[in-house]
C-alpha cells in the first residue's frame, strides 16, 4: 500500500546557553533589545513533520514517500533518509535556498529563544502522481508549505484517497477557509489539545460541527494520552509508558506515524491510535525528534505491554 506524506524536512540546530536569558535582559529596555548569548555549543538533528513521521514509520518497515522540499545543505539530511531505504522521488531540490531550519537556544530554566527560517518550505513541491490506485493508498497531510497543503488535500479529494489531516503549527498560517475545506472530506483529523481549540476558533466550528465533516477527530493529550472521537462516541487512550522520560518533542509526529501504520495494516481506529501511543513512547526516551529505534518486535512487546 502507497502512503504518502506531506510536510516539511528541517534541521533542528540546538543551542544550550549556561545560564538564564532573564539575566541578561533588562526589563526597562526590552523595547530596545539588543542582547547576545555565547553558548556551549550546537547540535544538529534531523526533523520536520514529513520526515519525522517517514523516519518512525520506516521503523515499522514502511516505505512511505516524502512529499516536501529541501535546500542546497540538505545532503547529509539526503544520505540519512537513504540509509532508511526512504525514497528521495518525491522531494524537489530547490537550489538557491536553505533546507528549513530551527535555531534553538535554551537556558538552565528551560527556556527557549526560536528563529525559524523556512528556507525551500516556501516552495512547493510540485509532484507528479502516475499510476496511482486510490483503493491501495493513504496520505497525511501535515505541516509544511502553505501551498502544498491546499493543492494535495483538493487533489486527494478528487482521487477518492483517503487522508489524515494534520494542520499543527501550520494553523496560524491558515485561512479560516482554507481550514475548513481541508477538514471537509479527511478521513481524520488529528491535533493536540490547543490546536483543536485553534481549529475551532478559526473555523468557528464546535466539535460536533468538525463531525459532520470529517468522521474521526483524534486529540493528543501528550502524558495523558489522547481522546478519540467517532460519530459522539469519545474514548480515552493512556500514553504508552517510557522506559525513561528525556524530551517530548517530535512525540506527536511518532504517533501519528504508529496511526498510519495501524490504518495500512486494516487495525480498528482504536487499535490505530493505540499503536500511535506506542510508537510516540520511544520519541520521549531521547533527545531529537530521530535519534530514538526499535525493532518490530519491541514494538509489538511494549504494546501488549500497555494495551493487550
Amino acid at each position: 500500500m502507497q502512503t504518502y506524506i506531506s510536510g516539511s524536512l528541517a534541521y533542528d540546530r540546538i543551542m544550550d546557553f549556561p545560564g538564564k536569558f532573564q539575566d541578561h535582559i533588562l526589563p526597562e529596555k526590552i523595547h530596545i533589545i539588543n542582547v547576545s548569548f555565547t553558548v556551549n555549543g550546537m547540535k544538529e538533528k534531523f526533523g520536520g513533520t514529513a520526515g519525522n513521521i517517514a523516519y518512525n514509520l520506516a521503523l515499522l518497515g514502511e516505505k512511505p514517500l516524502i512529499l516536501a522540499t529541501a535546500g542546497k545543505d540538505f545532503a547529509v539530511y539526503e544520505q540519512w533518509l537513504q540509509k532508511h531505504q526512504l525514497s528521495l522521488a518525491g522531494i524537489r531540490k530547490i537550489p538557491n535556498e536553505f533546507t528549513a531550519c530551527a535555531y534553538i537556544t535554551t537556558d538552565e530554566a528551560d527556556n527557549q529563544i526560536t528563529g525559524f527560517n523556512p528556507g525551500a518550505m516556501k516552495f512547493p513541491s510540485l509532484y507528479s502522481f502516475n499510476g496511482l490506485a486510490p483503493d491501495n493508498t493513504l496520505a497525511i497531510i501535515s505541516p509544511g508549505c502553505i501551498e502544498d497543503m491546499r493543492s494535495y488535500s483538493r487533489f486527494f479529494k478528487e482521487q477518492k484517497i483517503p487522508y489524515i489531516f494534520d494542520p499543527g503549527q501550520s494553523i496560524p498560517a491558515l485561512s479560516s477557509e482554507d481550514m475548513m475545506n481541508m477538514i471537509t472530506g479527511a478521513q481524520i483529523l488529528v491535533s493536540n489539545d490547543y490546536e483543536l481549540e485553534m481549529i475551532k476558533k478559526g473555523t468557528g466550528w464546535n466539535k460536533n460541527d468538525i463531525l459532520q465533516k470529517t468522521p474521526t477527530v483524534i486529540t493528543t493529550l501528550g502524558e495523558h494520552g489522547s481522546i478519540l472521537t467517532t460519530n459522539g462516541n469519545e474514548i480515552k487512550i493512556r500514553a504508552a509508558k517510557a522506559a525513561t522520560l528525556h524530551e517530548p518533542t517530535g512525540a506527536g509526529d511518532a504517533y501519528r506515524a504508529g496511526l498510519i501504520k495501524g490504518l495500512l495494516m486494516k487495525k480498528s481506529l482504536l487499535e490505530s491510535a493505540q499503536m500511535g501511543s506506542t510508537c510516540a513512547s520511544y520519541v520521549v526516551e531521547k533527545h531529537g525528534t530521530q535519534e530514538h529505534q526499535f525493532t518490530l518486535d519491541e514494538f509489538w512487546k511494549r504494546y501488549r505491554e500497555n494495551f493487550q
